[in-house]
């Protein structure tokens, strides 16, 4: 009599860009370390899972190398996800014993659990779907902090951390709220003050050539038969994002890693524990100079 005594069933999926790949099983690794608690696998095989359930029912993330690797355990089947060879997002179900989910092991089976198998790597990924939120946001951010070429205008870099990016992205937010849009003078008379200018060096044209960078990485757009412009819902969002991270964040982040009297801050005391661990171990490992 012919039986089942493993069975595993795998998608792969390979990715157009190998690097965002890797940015997104990151993402994946981050936020579904919970995955195998036994409220969150039973979503992910269809199964009800109580107290009384027997088995094991965890998450374990294996690095071999450098490569990564998800595991999620149900009762003495699994689910392995990992990043493969550079290049695809490789998810497998193994399912060692049949009748961890009410199917007989023999061979006539085998249809009944390749749609499980199947099935649950499906519902893994519709469960990781956000993550991919990741490689949207690196794109996004690579096309603004980088020159682009649309219908051969080209346009510098918008780069975070600019001091000019950062006081057009100020103003920005201001502009929003105008039902009419705003000008080329409009623009000038509120970015001088943030840059600490004189308004009368602040040129025409140079307002034009800033105008047509915004425009061009989609943060504003032009008014049709008007030399007015209004900001885009895309680039409200970047111009909120740029402001309130480098005001908020980056600047009194630095200050507390910086400024030795905020060491005495939660932060800093923290900081300072990681620097006294990290001097430990290379000193441990012969490294020092």
């Amino acid at each position: 009599m012919t039986s089942i005594l493993q069975a595993e069933f795998s998608l792969t999926q390979v990715l157009d860009r190998p690097l965002s790949g890797r940015v997104f099983f990151e993402e994946v690794i981050r936020d579904n370390l919970d995955i195998g608690r036994p409220d969150q696998v039973s979503l992910i095989f269809e199964r009800r899972v109580s107290r009384r359930t027997p088995g094991r029912f965890r998450t374990r993330v294996i690095t071999e190398g450098v490569t990564p690797s998800l595991h999620v355990d149900y009762k003495r089947s699994k689910i392995k996800q990992y990043h493969k060879e550079g290049q695809a997002l490789r998810t497998e179900t193994t399912i060692n014993d049949a009748r961890d989910f009410g199917v007989g092991k023999r061979l006539h089976n085998l249809p009944a659990l390749q749609e499980i198998g199947f099935r649950a790597n499906r519902r893994l990924l519709d469960v990781q779907r956000t993550s991919c939120d990741c490689r949207i946001g690196e794109e996004a951010f690579e096309a603004l902090c980088v020159p682009v070429v649309v219908e051969g205008q080209r346009a510098s870099a918008l780069r975070f951390g600019d001091p000019r990016v950062q006081a057009l992205m100020s103003v920005l937010v201001v502009f929003r709220l105008l039902p009419d849009g705003f000008s080329n003078k409009d623009l000038r008379t509120h970015l001088a003050p943030l840059l600490g200018l004189d308004l009368q060096i602040m040129t025409a044209g140079r307002m034009t050539y800033d105008l047509r960078r915004l425009r061009l990485h989609g943060v504003i757009e032009r008014i049709p038969h008007t030399h007015r412009y209004q900001v885009t819902p895309f680039g409200l969002r970047v111009a909120m994002l740029f402001t309130r991270t480098y005001a908020r964040v980056l600047r009194p982040g630095l200050a507390l890693v910086l400024d030795p009297l905020a060491m005495e801050t939660p932060l800093g005391r923290q900081l300072e524990r990681l620097d006294t661990a990290l001097d430990t171990f290379i000193a441990q490992s012969g490294l020092a100079a």
